[in-house]
């Protein structure tokens, strides 16, 4: 029997345990043998034959690893228990599922950050207590929603590891998504070409070039201090420019939104989770897989045909 993606949970992170990096393939290998899967279960599609089901359930159990920071990825396609990780089989666990996760301070700061409104409530909530009392409307909503979490999880974690080229192309193929820099060309030559005191680039706001918006753009890991926006706000101060996006793969502090609310300069802040909630909406690195069509009865064709 094909085993969810809970019960994979704890031997996926029993094999990373060696400490050694392990690529996805080797994790699908381990797995498949684990649980001594037929060759009809290894093949067996999900209902879109978009991914097989085992296949689909250790990505799944490999991001919940991640976002308690048990396992992380050096590379693309490759993975690590964590200091974390170890910490946890030290403590021998019959099993890491949801509820254990729920205990992990990092899982529940995402979980915190990533769940809509309308469901941190019911976070304490058993998942048959929530399921009981939701529709099967609901329950795809939240399901949805689940699943754009873990796309922009695992599209950040991309972004993160691309080299600084990459990330300069990805700034330009977003804001030409929305917009702006008129064509890809013309932004690919103003984008990373500045330097200029704290700005990376300069685009058209539109095709006609009527105004500028300024650039500056940060693949970082931690927080971006302060100063940076600061340093960035004086630099359009120099340029007598009045518009400025700053786009970053990290986080913004409180303060940094508090100050460009206070400046007379309009500088959009753009975190890396926003980052990646445009580049889902506006598929930029993305290809669509299945599309699910959710219908109703058109009661105007049965009025009009009675």
């Amino acid at each position: 029997m094909i085993p969810d993606f809970q019960k994979i949970t704890l031997p996926l992170l029993e094999f990373l345990s060696d400490g050694k990096e392990h690529t996805s393939k080797e994790i699908n290998d381990y797995i498949t043998k684990k649980f001594h899967l037929t060759e009809e279960e290894k093949n067996e599609l999900l209902p879109s034959g978009a991914q097989t089901v085992i296949n689909n359930r250790i990505s799944w159990a490999r991001t919940y690893l991640k976002k308690a920071g048990l396992i992380k990825s050096p590379k693309r396609g490759t993975f690590v228990i964590t200091e974390d990780g170890k910490k946890v089989l030290e403590k021998k666990p019959i099993k890491i599922d949801r509820y254990f996760l729920r205990t992990i301070p990092k899982f529940i700061e995402w979980r915190n950050n990533h769940l809509p409104k309308a469901r941190k409530k019911d976070f304490t909530k058993t998942d048959l207590d929530f399921t009981y009392n939701k529709t099967p409307q609901e329950l795809m909503d939240y399901a949805y929603q689940e699943f754009i979490d873990k796309l922009s999880f695992e599209l950040l974690d991309k972004v993160k590891n691309s080299s600084p080229q990459f990330f300069e192309n990805l700034v330009i193929d977003l804001l030409v998504k929305l917009g702006y820099g008129g064509s890809k060309k013309e932004a690919g030559k103003a984008v990373g070409k500045s330097g200029d005191g704290g700005i990376d680039g300069i685009i058209n706001e539109d095709k006609l070039g009527l105004d500028k918006i300024y650039i500056q753009a940060k693949k970082w890991e931690n927080t971006i201090p302060l100063k940076e926006i600061r340093d960035f706000a004086g630099a359009l101060l120099a340029q007598k420019a009045k518009k400025g996006v700053f786009i970053t793969t990290s986080k913004f502090p409180q303060t940094a939104y508090e100050y460009v609310k206070n400046i007379e300069h309009n500088i959009i802040l753009i975190d890396g989770k926003k980052l990646t909630e445009l580049m889902i909406e506006n598929d930029v690195g993305l290809s669509v897989q299945t599309i699910y069509k959710i219908k109703k009865i058109d009661s105007d064709y049965f009025e009009e045909n009675e």
